[in-house]
């Protein structure tokens, strides 16, 4: 085994392992070898090497969100670590531990001219969690004032009698990120300086590091608002329950059933909600977009009791918020966004300890249609959602009602964001395959590396759907040693930013094409080729029921699957689409 001579990168190594990070991801780099070196020959540990730290970032995001655990990331100093910063922001947004340790020149080498530095201390301050900025040990001061500058003897024990205080400091701030990363699930950074030299080893480590246990984390559930919210609750014959993104399998069965039974209930969900149940509202936007006046005022709940991240549905977002409820309650163990402009309270606590008291404290109605009353209206949709696609054009629309059957049994899905997302949420969900999207930030950068990340660390067959400006944005993903070969890529290329066509907007305005669109004429043959993934192709049906019929197959390589379609009409069909409903 090697291990760095330089006490700090000990420390560092040392408390990840201690603390549960199983994975680091490493981005090439001078200064941080004494943590590459390091991490890479722990035993316990298992070490990616990705080049471009853009998509080491997401590709770790990944990896933690996929285990529900603290992933870390590891960088050299300078500019490389301002390149985690999209994949930083989805992780605050979204709750996901991501533990960033970035290397450092010692603290007197900034703003004096020296290469590769920049003002590293709080760069992430207003995405991250907590900022753990390290003091340099002796190996710093002696290489300000080493030897070869005469310093006296007695001067070098003094400076050797900082490094115990040091230690200490750097000790408890690096026990204090992993435990709020761990804890409260979100990004924390810890900037590390190193001296030279930076690549001298030994056998074993020599420094001492304490594991400082995290708190509990803190459950509240205040008595005088849950009495209020459960006499409101009984009270309303409208509840609607809305569900925003969810990890898979983190709400209990019961609890499903006890809403889906509820006739004063309707329980909304999206794709990266992850719920299932028959009673259940899913595709929103089918829902809500054709309904007239009066139908939105019959749907406008009295009380909203909303779980979950971020919500997919713009349709629902402008709904709660021109008719709102008289109470809106949300639950999670950390933040309430107020989404709605009219919360009332947030529950600090996990959706199951909460509900388990709903469960013994609420008595299910005897009476109430609300819930039946738009079952009625889901149904009417779904036959107007079927008859729809006899007639139309292969477009955008027609692919994901082609492909989204198709998907395996078992599987996880991952989507891009902006059509992408918002197409698959016009289609009923396959309830065994489980879905994830980049919804913090809902930025198009790093969602392949996303999914990559969840494949490395599962059993599951992944696929991600993507766009054709997402997946080109990212095609650095591909440039990675870890894919699986039974991981799938399925690219939509419309030749452009499809989602500018369906937004409000001038489309006929001067360089839209340009400035919006972003018109290319661009495939992915030539990466696929590059990157050593089995090439399908498909421009209509039958190329696409052909490619389909062996694409999930595992082989020798993972694969893509471009599929071709018409730029100019996708946005027009699925305006008809909506338009269909109220005939």
């Amino acid at each position: 085994m090697k291990y760095p001579t330089i006490p700090l990168a000990q420390q560092v190594i040392q408390l990840c392992h201690i603390k549960g990070i199983r994975h680091v991801v490493i981005s090439p780099g001078s200064r941080n070898a004494p943590l590459t070196i390091g991490f890479a020959s722990h035993n316990k540990i298992k070490t990616y090497s990705i080049v471009d730290e853009r998509c080491a970032a997401f590709f770790a995001l990944g990896i933690a969100q996929q285990l529900q655990e603290p992933t870390a990331i590891v960088c050299t100093s300078g500019s490389a670590m301002l390149n985690y910063y999209p994949a930083i922001a989805e992780a605050y947004y979204s709750d996901i531990p991501l533990v960033v340790i970035t290397a450092d020149r010692p603290k007197h080498l900034i703003d004096v001219g020296d290469g590769q530095t920049i003002r590293q201390e709080e760069v992430y301050k207003n995405h991250i969690l907590y900022s753990a900025n390290l003091k340099q040990d002796i190996e710093a001061n002696n290489e300000r004032y080493g030897a070869d500058k005469n310093i006296p003897s007695f001067v070098l024990d003094k400076l050797q009698s900082l490094v115990k205080p040091q230690e200490s400091y750097n000790i408890q701030e690096i026990n204090k990120a992993i435990n709020i990363a761990t804890v409260q699930k979100g990004p924390v950074h810890i900037n590390v300086p190193f001296a030279e030299p930076l690549y001298n080893t030994q056998a074993s480590f020599n420094v001492a590091v304490s594991n400082i246990l995290p708190e509990a984390p803190h459950s509240e559930i205040n008595e005088s608002q849950f009495k209020s919210f459960i006499s409101s609750w009984e009270k309303s014959q409208k509840k609607m329950i809305l569900i925003g993104v969810n990890t898979p399998k983190s709400i209990a069965q019961q609890y499903l059933d006890m809403w889906g039974n509820d006739p004063s209930v309707i329980v909304f969900t999206e794709s990266t909600s992850n719920l299932h149940h028959h009673n259940f509202f899913p595709c929103i936007d089918k829902i809500i977009a054709p309904l007239s006046e009066a139908q939105l005022q019959t749907l406008q709940p009295e009380v909203l009791l909303t779980f979950g991240g971020m919500i997919v549905s713009k349709k629902i977002k402008a709904f709660l918020r021109r008719l709102q409820p008289k109470a809106h309650y949300h639950v999670d163990s950390k933040k309430a966004f107020d989404t709605f402009f009219c919360l009332t309270h947030h529950f600090k606590t996990v959706p199951n300890t909460f509900l388990e008291r709903v469960n013994t404290a609420y008595e299910l109605p005897t009476k109430g249609d609300y819930r039946d009353y738009w079952l009625t209206i889901k149904h009417q949709r779904t036959l107007k959602h079927k008859a729809y696609f006899e007639n139309i054009p292969f477009t955008d629309i027609k692919v994901f009602k082609q492909l989204l059957p198709c998907i395996p049994n078992n599987a996880v899905l991952h989507l891009s964001n902006s059509s992408t997302i918002r197409y698959v949420q016009l289609f009923n969900d396959n309830p065994t395959v489980d879905q994830y999207c980049n919804r913090g930030t809902s930025g198009i950068d790093g969602s392949t590396s996303t999914a990559l990340g969840h494949a490395v660390v599962s059993d599951k067959q992944h696929i991600i759907i993507t766009g054709d400006l997402s997946f080109f944005y990212d095609s650095n993903a591909l440039w990675n040693n870890y894919i699986p070969n039974s991981f799938r890529i399925i690219v939509i290329n419309n030749s452009g930013g499809g989602i500018f066509r369906i937004l409000p907007g001038n489309k006929n305005t001067e360089d839209f094409d340009t400035y919006f669109e972003t018109k290319h004429n661009l495939n992915a043959k030539y990466l696929a080729a590059m990157f050593q993934f089995e090439y399908y192709t498909a421009h209509d049906e039958d190329t696409l029921i052909t490619a389909l019929d062996t694409f999930f197959v595992t082989g020798s390589s993972p694969k893509i699957l471009e599929i071709t379609t018409p730029r100019t009409s996708n946005d027009e069909v699925l305006i008809d689409y909506f338009k269909k409903f109220n005939d």
